[in-house]
């Protein structure tokens, strides 16, 4: 192998960095669910927070991620300001309810295996969420963003 190619995998391997794309969701009603940033290239040992606002007052909002090849995964979700459960996948993040319209999710320190695609969602009532929560087991999903 060339010096010089060798050097740059060594270069890569080292600045490793992890990916993150938010999309825009829009739901039932007009309700938008927006995510923030749209994509971030971070490198490893960072802290990185993603937002998530809905327009709607809806009670709940989850975060999801869905690594390569799996269905989503819960990593928290609330159910009302101040509220917060931890999902199937909490460790490493944490999140805030301070406000109804806003559930920002934080990765205390950004890591390979962090490298992902992120969901927020919300809902209007707790009813809703049995299905929101089985959603993650069929590995259904309407829009999609990546880490």
């Amino acid at each position: 192998v060339p010096d010089g190619i060798s050097s740059d995998i060594a270069m890569s391997n080292r600045f490793f960095c992890c990916v993150v794309i938010c999309l825009i969701g829009v739901g039932h009603q007009d309700a938008v669910v927006t995510q923030f940033p749209r994509h971030r290239i971070l490198g490893t040992r960072k802290e990185l927070t993603l937002e998530c606002s809905q327009n709607m007052n809806h009670i709940s909002m989850y975060w999801y991620r869905q690594d390569p090849g799996y269905g989503l995964q819960l990593i928290y979700y609330s159910n009302g300001i101040r509220t917060i459960a931890k999902g199937d996948v909490p460790e490493g993040y944490r999140v805030s309810r301070s406000e109804l319209k806003y559930f920002p999710l934080t990765l205390e320190s950004a890591s390979t295996n962090q490298t992902s695609v992120y969901f927020c969602a919300s809902s209007d009532s707790t009813a809703l969420q049995g299905h929101i929560l089985s959603a993650q087991n069929r590995g259904e999903a309407r829009r999609e963003g990546t880490l």
